[in-house]
């Protein structure tokens, strides 16, 4: 997901499902963290939903990713 906003950009495919992980920089200056997930619904049409983590929370996020990875077993 190529963007003009872009800090970084990475891309995941697992299987007929793609992952997008940004990080963008916002018109104030301030930088968040924007995962998506592109698929094909029943009729052959891409949905696509985003989540966006702002910089003030983006350490409580690693930190419940980091756990849930660790739960995972992983």
């Amino acid at each position: 997901m190529a963007k003009n906003n872009a800090v970084y950009s990475t891309m995941v495919r697992a299987g007929r499902i793609t992952y997008f992980v940004d990080v963008l920089e916002a018109k104030n200056g301030k930088k968040y963290l924007s995962i998506s997930e592109s698929k094909l619904n029943n009729e052959q049409k891409k949905e696509r939903v985003t989540l966006r983590v702002f910089s003030e929370s983006i350490e409580p996020f690693r930190q419940a990713i980091n756990d849930a990875v660790a739960a995972a077993g992983n």
